[in-house]
């Protein structure tokens, strides 16, 4: 026994290097989904994994704190002022309103001279945002750019352009929307505007369209069409929630996408989440399954996250150009259900039972097969070719030979992973690791 574990340990220690860590496995429920049946969902937490020398996109508080900072250094707020807002910072009230009733102090309606004091700040907590990125950061925004350039829509709660920053680096235009558009919102809801970032708070460089109190956005509520559309994103594509924590929580995110959306519970939407405490794992795990969202960890450390959205990223990616898994893969659910059954006539054996059977041998298990088998017929020309139903010697044959069949997946049993909203619902690590 000492002697394996002495062997164990130069092993680990022989090029002076921890070992690599095993990557976490992707969720089948996730890694099947096609770029057009997502929602992308940009939090804080992607921002500050982009530019994390930026204060101001870490948190509320540390946008809040900024703003204040710039109002301070520009003398827009008395020192009764000041103190008051940073008491309300200190005690984590309500920050969303603390940042609403800031910019109200900033853009009074009774001066269009000092409304324009909001810009200057919002400007200067900002500022030069390009130069501040850094790669690992790109590489997740070059995650996001990719599977928006494949289908995916993509919604954000920040008041940054990183991502659109990144993508005319890159010699790509996406538009900012912000909800003081209807129209490009009900196009962006309506798949239209594909290559379009929609921030429902709204963009530092409109700050007419920033929305942080709900009548900032009646517009939207009032339109009837233009929620309908919203809300059948909810219902109908699977939200992929990036970066957010509790966004879920966020007041405008919940007007236009929850609170009229009936068996939430049921739907199939998913957040990637750094592991971290294991208690407020399970506790956020929990609260989301009623929302409809399965709560997945990439990891138990922030940078595993860029490598870990790469490579569902290419996953989903290669989904969506193929339809196909790559080889070696098993067909999931309706994907084996669909398989194409092509080859030479007269072949018995279809694409999908080839692709089987050498899954079988290669990777050493069995094939899970769906519980109803439905038959396909022959025509006389394809059995005879293969020596079967031709007449025994000395017997004429006769002019419609008996249909031979031959097992076929069925097209309508769901196989193990089923594409149905509410299925196949994470609610243990075992699934994750």
């Amino acid at each position: 026994m000492a002697s394996t574990v002495s062997l164990d340990k130069e092993t680990l220690l022989e090029d002076g290097m921890p070992p690599a860590k095993k990557p976490r496995k992707l969720l089948p429920s996730l890694k099947t989904k096609k770029p057009r049946e997502l929602v992308l969902v940009i939090g804080t937490g992607i921002s500050a994994a982009v530019a994390p020398q930026v204060p101001a996109l870490k948190s509320w508080k540390g946008l809040i704190q900024a703003l204040l900072d710039a109002a301070i250094d520009f003398d827009l707020l008395e020192d009764e002022e000041s103190k008051r807002f940073q008491k309300c910072l200190h005690e984590d009230k309500n920050l969303v309103h603390v940042a609403h009733d800031l910019i109200q102090k900033l853009s009074p309606r009774t001066s269009n001279v000092r409304s324009t004091f909001f810009k200057d700040c919002l400007y200067e907590v900002f500022d030069d945002l390009e130069s501040k990125m850094e790669d690992s950061g790109k590489q997740l925004l070059q995650s996001v750019l990719h599977l928006m350039e494949n289908g995916a829509l993509v919604l954000t709660t920040n008041f940054d352009n990183l991502l659109e920053l990144y993508a005319a680096h890159q010699g790509k235009h996406l538009e900012s929307l912000d909800l003081t558009d209807e129209k490009k919102v009900l196009e962006w809801a309506q798949e239209k505007r594909k290559l379009s970032v929609l921030h429902i708070h709204g963009v530092y460089t409109n700050p007419s369209g920033i929305v942080l109190h709900p009548a900032g956005y009646q517009n939207v509520l009032r339109n009837t069409e233009v929620m309908r559309e919203i809300q059948k994103l909810y219902e109908n594509k699977s939200f992929l929630f990036l970066g957010c924590g509790w966004t879920v929580d966020d007041t405008t995110f919940q007007a236009l996408f929850l609170e009229a959306v009936k068996h939430k519970s049921d739907l199939e939407h998913f957040m990637l989440v750094r592991r971290g405490d294991v208690d407020e794992f399970k506790k956020l795990r929990e609260n989301m399954l009623d929302k409809g969202i399965k709560v997945i960890s990439y990891g138990d450390e922030y940078a595993d996250l860029p490598e870990y959205f790469e490579r569902l990223t290419s996953e989903i990616a290669m989904r969506g150009r193929t339809g196909m898994p790559k080889e070696g893969q098993q067909l999931n659910g309706s994907a084996a259900a669909h398989a194409e059954v092509k080859g030479k006539e007269g072949s018995l054996e279809p694409r999908g039972f080839t692709l089987c059977s050498s899954l079988e041998s290669q990777a050493g298990f069995q094939p899970l097969l769906p519980r109803r088998m439905q038959p396909l017929s022959l025509s006389p020309a394809q059995a005879l070719s293969h020596g079967r139903g031709r007449p025994k010697p000395g017997q004429q044959p006769s002019g419609r030979p008996e249909p031979i069949t031959v097992p076929l997946l069925s097209s309508t049993e769901p196989g193990p992973f089923r594409q149905g909203r509410g299925q196949d619902r994470a609610s243990t690590d075992e699934h994750l690791v």
